[in-house]
């Protein structure tokens, strides 16, 4: 092929897998709970597809159009497309870090993404799905121009969120429109929006519903959807759809093809989804082969339930008001959120772990993968804690993948089999040692088949836990039959079955994990120089044959120290922890003063009961003044010469006695 990758397409009589994640907005820096909710799910789903010898696409890219882009392009000082440029960079060198392995990642502004948004448009502008209207839109004054909805910031109408955007409130997820917001100020310099007319193309999605309505239930059933993704879509037709507009006044967008509309483009909210098909067109000429295929090819996508109505209602209804065919989506994956140490990620404060500084702990790509699949957020909302990060490297990784595949291999390193696999034994035969081992089979291939059995319900989080499975019954394996020299030396034969029966079980467990952890994956096949096995429907435990010899021995994982705990929180704290810090200081400094001004006050009263409860003949021989004269009947003498006094250093209150 000279060196040209083949390109991805289906395949007649296959299970032909599309698959798609969030595309994630251009101006910002993805965080780990933007990794987990979109593209790290995605890419764990597509490397099983393809470990199961399916032909499999995974396109993502950058969705670079919009208000938000024109925002940040102002904020820094250059153009949109320099703006969009930089952070595509930044985007793609996150998930190549990541080992995210898509297939084509792209970008939105594009002569592909152009013509097939305007077509979309025109069909549904010709099958009478479009209509414009003379609209009001917020417009400030103060930077002479309207509003895109997002522009619009201010409090929700319907639950009173005090940072709701024109758009969307993030805390109800209702959609809003931005003149409904209550003290509405614009975000570009605070300033109140004045209402005013322009004229728009509104989509008329009520006469949409029950195409939507009907399509969404059947791919609902047959998809076999997430729980947050039917109900977030089912509320929505519940309360019936609206009429939205898609077209916005700005520059940086996708043209719309109508006279009188020079100076405005299609609403991102509009074309965002249609990315995926203009990102895939730009991978390949055949992309009709992908999108117009939905009796050969099913469509997976993955997403934050942030985005679920765009990919449930917004885009469907588009594709159906063509009239034309289109692959849609047939299972829908979401989650919720991510939170970090019982808060939220937070770049302005610095909060969090972001995809730039994960690799500054100098942990290994694939520690980090595990641990977030393992927290995935499936059903409800989960917490990334570095106590927790560091128990799953010590205790899961280490202590039973990292174990199990070391331990046998080193075993088969050592001089009693010099990295050679002794021969298959005779599982046929009618000895305690055959049952055993067959016994042994059939606990791997119920494993084997609740594995993937969650996988191909995108139960990612669940298979993960059933590779762990499969890594603990490979060391009860190495531990029942007490795997050492005294094996060899006594019991030949069971020492020969148990190594060559584990070397075939690491075999297995490598393809079982390469979805997950791919990188970890690529060491034990170098290891056992073995390609990788296609994920099997049944595990016969015969891929390794006897004769083989393996490579060397080297650890998968290495131990995380419990001190590094303090250290990273602290690194990934931002300005709030710093602000805790500080308050925690100062409370202890206020402390520390009160207890050295009570010790300063005790010691002063005691040197005062010392030093001057004299005669006052004495005291003035000591040159003290202002000792009251003994009164009568005995009374001792007060002293006022040691008068306190309270001095203020570095905060810390302390107390002299000073004398004349």
């Amino acid at each position: 092929m000279n060196g040209v990758k083949q390109e991805i397409l289906p395949q007649e009589g296959k299970k032909n897998i599309l698959i798609t994640s969030a595309l994630p907005y251009v101006n910002n820096v993805p965080h780990l709970g933007n990794v987990i909710g979109s593209v790290l799910s995605a890419d764990v789903f597509s490397r099983y597809c393809k470990a199961r010898g399916h032909p499999t696409l995974f396109v993502c890219g950058t969705d670079e159009y919009g208000t938000a882009t024109e925002t940040k392009a102002i904020e820094e000082g250059v153009t949109p497309q320099e703006l969009c440029d930089k952070y595509n960079r930044i985007h793609k060198e996150v998930y190549d870090w990541f080992e995210i392995g898509f297939d084509h990642f792209g970008r939105t502004p594009t002569t592909e993404q152009t013509e097939i948004a305007q077509d979309i448009f025109t069909k549904l502008n010709e099958n009478g799905y479009l209509e414009e209207r003379t609209t009001t839109q917020p417009y400030c004054e103060k930077h002479g121009g309207f509003l895109a909805d997002r522009f619009v910031e201010g409090e929700c109408p319907l639950c009173g969120y005090g940072d709701a955007r024109g758009d969307q409130c993030d805390k109800c997820g209702h959609l809003l429109d931005p003149l409904d917001l209550k003290n509405p100020r614009c975000k570009l310099d605070g300033a109140t929006p004045q209402a005013r007319e322009t004229k728009h193309v509104f989509i008329l999605l009520e006469k949409l519903q029950e195409k939507v309505a009907a399509w969404s239930k059947k791919s609902d059933e047959e998809g076999a959807w997430s729980e947050n993704g039917s109900n977030i879509t089912s509320a929505w037709l519940k309360e019936g759809l609206k009429s939205r507009g898609i077209t916005r006044d700005l520059k940086w967008g996708t043209p719309v093809p109508l006279p009188g509309y020079d100076d405005k483009v299609m609403y991102v909210w509009f074309d965002a989804c249609i990315g995926y098909v203009s990102i895939t067109a730009t991978y390949t000429k055949e992309w009709q082969q992908w999108w117009r295929n939905p009796e050969n090819v099913s469509l997976y996508q993955f997403m934050g339930k942030d985005n679920v109505p765009f990919h449930t209602v917004v885009f469907p209804a588009s594709q159906l008001g063509t009239g034309q065919k289109w692959t849609m989506l047939n299972h829908l994956s979401t989650t919720e959120y991510l939170n970090y140490e019982g808060g939220k990620f937070s770049k302005s404060r610095g909060i969090g772990v972001f995809g730039t500084s994960a690799k500054q702990t100098g942990v290994a790509a694939d520690v980090w993968r595990y641990f977030l699949l393992m927290r995935r957020p499936e059903t409800s909302d989960t917490e990334f804690q570095w106590d927790g990060f560091i128990a799953a490297n010590n205790n899961e990784l280490v202590a039973n993948f990292g174990n199990f595949v070391n331990r046998i291999l080193k075993y088969v390193n050592s001089a009693n089999y010099g990295s050679v696999v002794p021969k298959r034994p005779d599982l046929e035969a009618d000895s305690d040692l055959a049952k055993s081992l067959k016994a042994h089979i059939k606990d791997a291939n119920e494993i084997l088949r609740r594995y993937r059995e969650e996988m191909d319900a995108v139960h990612l989080k669940a298979g993960l836990v059933c590779a762990r499975e499969l890594s603990s019954l490979g060391n009860k394996l190495l531990q029942d039959n007490r795997l050492d020299n005294a094996l060899f030396s006594n019991e030949r034969e069971r020492c020969d079955a148990v190594v060559y029966l584990a070397i075939n079980h690491v075999h297995l467990l490598a393809s079982v994990i390469a979805p997950y952890l791919p990188a970890t994956t690529r060491a034990i096949l170098d290891q056992l120089q073995a390609e990788l096995l296609i994920i099997p429907d049944t595990w016969e435990a015969q891929s390794v044959e006897g004769g083989h010899k393996i490579g060397k021995a080297a650890h998968l994982f290495k131990n995380i120290l419990p001190a590094k705990e303090k250290e990273w929180r602290e690194l990934f704290g931002g300005s709030e922890l710093k602000k805790q810090k500080d308050a925690d200081a100062a409370k202890k400094a206020v402390k520390k003063a009160e207890k050295e001004r009570k010790r300063a006050q005790k010691k002063a009263e005691e040197g005062q009961k010392k030093e001057f409860v004299v005669q006052p003949e004495k005291a003035a021989e000591k040159g003290l003044v202002g000792v009251e004269s003994a009164e009568k009947g005995g009374q001792q003498t007060k002293a006022s010469a040691g008068e306190a006094v309270e001095e203020v250093v570095e905060g810390t209150k302390q107390v002299s006695l000073q004398s004349s």
